[in-house]
């Protein structure tokens, strides 16, 4: 397996406007990445997407930094509808073309339509996810574009409602970007749900979380709850309470040997936790 890191790791430094998408992937580079995802692009200068997209690919190339995954946000319960969605998400997938990328992450749903939270549950709109990511799939491969759900945003967080998804495609051009850390936030057990999910990884997220109980005191910043209401933190990899080089081990077992692409958001420095990180996830690596 070979390690990437996810443009999101460096969210504080693009934020503060100290850096961009652009600058950061030198710094990726010289910390001893593979490789380098990005989250939705965020255009300089009144550029296009397009223009942007083809910038950041000519950075690669310079750098020998492949750009591994293109990951954006979605909807599929849209209130725009689903045509409109799945079409916009597929000139999403012609950006994922330009930059180069293989794997191309988009969200299912981030919860039920007003419209149908007293009278249906997660059953009632599965065959409504189930043909947007087959329609979306279907074009990207035209394209040599894998894509793939995410398990995060509450909502199609659980390995089963994930697993169901990908089996309703059932295309084998459609699976899984395995956030090792997130089922944290649905109070799933991070070996467990990788167990279930581990012959439909397409990319991995390794990202580590401080676990509190959430009968005790609120433990204060950078805390969240889970959806069972207990207490969570990003945190370095390593330093957290997720099994990372378990849930990485169960994978390469599958027969994954894809890249394993760090997400770092907890409250430290960026560049600290990124480079701790990435050490500890090297030593686990190796260890495996």
């Amino acid at each position: 397996m070979k390690i990437g890191v996810s443009s999101y790791s460096f969210q504080q430094l693009i934020s503060s406007g100290k850096e961009t998408q652009l600058s950061i992937m030198k710094i990726a580079k010289e910390m001893g990445f593979d490789g380098i995802e990005f989250i939705d692009l965020s255009p300089e200068n009144d550029m296009s997407e397009t223009e942007y997209a083809s910038l950041l690919r000519e950075e690669s190339e310079k750098l020998s930094l492949p750009i591994t995954a293109y990951t954006i946000s979605a909807n599929l319960l849209s209130d725009s509808g689903l045509d409109t969605e799945v079409e916009r998400i597929c000139r999403k997938a012609d950006i994922a073309e330009i930059l180069g990328a293989k794997v191309m992450r988009h969200d299912a749903a981030w919860g039920m339509p007003d419209s149908l939270k007293s009278s249906a549950g997660f059953e009632q709109i599965l065959p409504t996810l189930v043909e947007g990511c087959r329609r979306v799939t279907e074009y990207a491969k035209e394209k040599d574009i894998v894509t793939c759900i995410e398990n995060h945003g509450f909502f199609c967080q659980d390995s089963e409602r994930v697993e169901k998804i990908i089996t309703g495609v059932g295309n084998s051009n459609f699976g899984v970007l395995l956030d090792i850390g997130n089922f944290c936030c649905v109070d799933e057990n991070s070996a467990s749900a990788t167990g279930r999910l581990a012959r439909y990884i397409k990319h991995i997220h390794a990202k580590d979380f401080h676990i509190k109980n959430g009968n005790g005191l609120n433990p204060g910043k950078g805390f969240f709850k889970s959806r069972g209401g207990n207490y969570l933190r990003g945190s370095i990899i390593g330093h957290g309470d997720i099994p990372v080089m378990q849930c990485i081990s169960i994978a390469k077992a599958a027969g994954y040997d894809g890249y394993v692409s760090m997400e770092f958001e907890g409250l430290e420095n960026c560049l600290d936790g990124i480079e701790i990180g990435l050490e500890n996830l090297k030593n686990m690596l190796e260890m495996i």
